[in-house]
């Protein structure tokens, strides 16, 4: 008869391993809401939905659609003047969609329940004010 020992560290190791397996689950299944979401803010702006998932021309995108000016997000790039002109952006945003300062601080503060929010809502694109 032949017997199993096992001992904490494995037991723990199998818990790890299985909690760390449903967290990536729930992180892609977010990210892919996300990106599904930024999708759908883009059509809303007339923009190409692709555009929300390629580098760079999508903050491009996003900065146009906000201030009318996409190049602006150049000054992302700039150190501590990027984390200002972000969340200026946001604000921007919310501004372009017709959505009040509350909605925009949810989007700064809470952007992965916002930005879906946003594109599967019935806000509809006004411009950039």
């Amino acid at each position: 008869m032949t017997t199993v020992m096992t001992n904490d560290a494995d037991v723990l190791t199998a818990a790890t391993a299985g909690f760390l397996i449903v967290w990536y689950i729930v992180l892609l299944a977010l990210a892919i809401l996300v990106i599904v979401a930024r999708w759908k803010i883009f059509v809303k702006a007339g923009k190409p939905g692709w555009a929300a998932i390629v580098p760079f021309y999508n903050l491009y995108c996003l900065y146009d659609m906000s201030f009318g000016n996409g190049w602006l997000f150049l000054l992302t790039v700039v150190p501590c003047v990027g984390w200002v002109m972000s969340i200026i952006m946001y604000v921007k945003l919310s501004q372009a969609f017709g959505l009040s300062g509350a909605f925009a601080v949810g989007l700064i503060f809470l952007p992965y329940v916002f930005l879906p929010i946003l594109g599967f809502g019935s806000a509809e694109y006004i411009g950039p004010v």
